[in-house]
């Protein structure tokens, strides 16, 4: 059985879907891993940062994105059913192990939903509609992964920014979530809210089940910190997160400021296949390394 991790910042423009499009691709390509990349967030960002619009726009009009397996959850009566292996395109980018589900720019009505989730609360005599909410949003990711939950060594499901239906549902389904921040105040700000967020959830799901997610570690994209002035700057941003959450939650390394990291989208590929040999290629192969550390240390506890 393999891990289950959520890529997660309640703040957008963190690099989040970077982050988890390039560990994707390294651990499938350096450490032969079988990893599937689920797209949660409808602007689609980790989808078109591994295959092209022309592509995307053919498999949504084949009705083979991740919308597909969402509708089959909210509306159980369709007669056409697809099993996810219908929509997971295997060997993204040509590498053996690297699979997509893809997402779509227009996921689910949270008006259907909340229609739906309330029939069914009066339907079993249910006075507490939270109660029935709390199910949905805890089984929805979960039941549409669980067909090939056991095929893969990694599952990371790169979450929109805030904290929507299907973030939410990806954090109760994890066993880990990754928090990737900006070395600047209002980053940390989002880390903060994003672990009360998750506290809150522990807890109002506590009486039927244990979420037991937990964070692996704090990785810091974006980072300039040999400029002299952001250096100081940003050495104050990490006594902050130091402080509230020890070390030990820090990935040493951080993703630097890359032109080519950039480019890469404009190559529909993660930057380690395109610019190997570049600073951020080489920053995110090292933090591939640094975060297995901590499954290997967390797996000895």
């Amino acid at each position: 059985m393999g891990y289950v991790i959520a890529t997660a910042n309640m703040k957008g423009g963190v690099g989040k879907t970077t982050l988890t499009v390039n560990l994707a691709t390294c651990l499938a390509k350096d450490y032969a891993k079988k990893v599937l990349v689920l797209d949660l967030d409808t602007q689609i960002s980790a989808t078109l940062s591994l295959m092209s619009p022309i592509d995307f726009a053919r498999r949504r009009k084949e009705r083979r994105t991740l919308r597909c397996l969402v509708d089959q959850i909210i509306y159980p009566d369709i007669e056409k059913k697809v099993s996810i292996k219908d929509v997971i395109q295997t060997s993204i980018c040509n590498i053996k192990g690297l699979d997509l589900l893809p997402g779509d720019i227009d996921l689910y009505d949270e008006f259907v939903i909340s229609d739906m989730l309330h029939q069914q609360a009066v339907a079993l005599g249910e006075k507490e509609f939270e109660t029935i909410w709390n199910r949905f949003e805890r089984i929805l990711i979960a039941r549409i992964i669980e067909e090939v939950h056991d095929e893969y060594d990694f599952i990371l499901l790169d979450c929109a920014p805030g904290y929507n239906l299907l973030t939410r549902s990806a954090l109760a389904c994890s066993d880990f979530y990754i928090l990737p921040a900006k070395p600047e105040p209002l980053s940390v700000v989002g880390i903060q809210l994003l672990e009360r967020r998750i506290a809150k959830l522990k807890e109002s799901h506590e009486m039927e089940v244990d979420i037991s997610i937990e964070m692996l570690g704090i990785v810091f994209t974006m980072s300039n910190s040999g400029n002299l002035l952001y250096g100081r700057y940003y050495k104050q941003v990490m006594q902050r997160v130091n402080q509230d959450y020890g070390a030990v939650k820090i990935c040493p390394t951080q993703i630097p400021v890359d032109v080519n990291v950039a480019k890469a989208v404009d190559n529909f590929m993660p930057v380690v296949l395109t610019s190997p040999q570049s600073a951020g290629s080489k920053a995110f192969v090292q933090m591939t390394r640094e975060l297995l550390q901590k499954l290997e240390a967390v797996k000895n506890n």
